[in-house]
């Protein structure tokens, strides 16, 4: 079983979509997938009471669940864990990540947003884990994109090469309680996700840690 953290303390990011989308794409790509929500706001919860299937699993718990919960993931046979993390609390952070084999960090390309990562990226490199920064609501141009690859460069952090668009797709998807792929399979938002799927699907396989 591998274990993908999706981790800021900045709010407003991501986080939940692309834990429910990824979920998804872990199982169209045949695997058993499920989500451990540690948000307090329990969006990816809310997402699972909507939803019309009964995968992936998704479970609301406390942080100090965490071992337990991914021990019964592993003894059912799960073949993925996306943990969604919550926002502000560092030590939900530093518990998810101590369980990640590979962590991806979104974050808005605002120059604000890109610099208030620090934190996370600061618990991330404590563990030695893996990671990479995924940009998300990304705009279709300008300038922000570049100086976000730039700012993210300078702090010395892996910079994911799929970019998430800022695509109503994602946000009518998540409101009915499917992934952006089941909603519009063959859009834009689809094909990021697929895209970023395929790219963390060969980070987990690297080792656990990094030195």
């Amino acid at each position: 079983m591998k274990v993908l953290a999706v981790l800021s303390q900045k709010g407003g990011v991501g986080k939940t979509t692309l834990a429910t989308c990824l979920a998804v794409a872990a199982e169209q790509a045949g695997k058993v997938a499920a989500i451990i929500d540690l948000d307090p706001q329990a969006t990816a919860s809310f997402w699972k009471d909507v939803r019309q299937l009964d995968t992936p699993a998704v479970a609301s718990i406390q942080p100090i669940r965490l071992p337990a919960m991914l021990k019964a993931c592993a003894d059912a046979g799960t073949d993925l864990v996306i943990i969604d993390g919550a926002a502000v609390a560092r030590d939900v952070a530093y518990e998810a990540a101590r369980h990640a084999d590979f962590v991806l960090i979104p974050t808005k390309t605002a120059v604000f947003d890109t610099m208030s990562m620090t934190h996370t990226l600061d618990v991330v490199r404590q563990l030695h884990k893996a990671f990479a920064v995924v940009l998300t609501f990304v705009p279709p141009q300008g300038q922000e994109t570049g100086d976000a690859i730039k700012a993210v460069t300078e702090l010395g952090a892996t910079v994911c090469p799929v970019t998430i668009g800022n695509r109503k797709a994602f946000f009518r998807a998540q409101a009915a309680g499917q992934a952006v792929q089941e909603f519009e399979a063959h859009g834009p938002a689809a094909n990021e996700i697929k895209r970023l799927y395929e790219y963390t699907d060969i980070q987990l396989y690297k080792n656990r840690e990094v030195v």
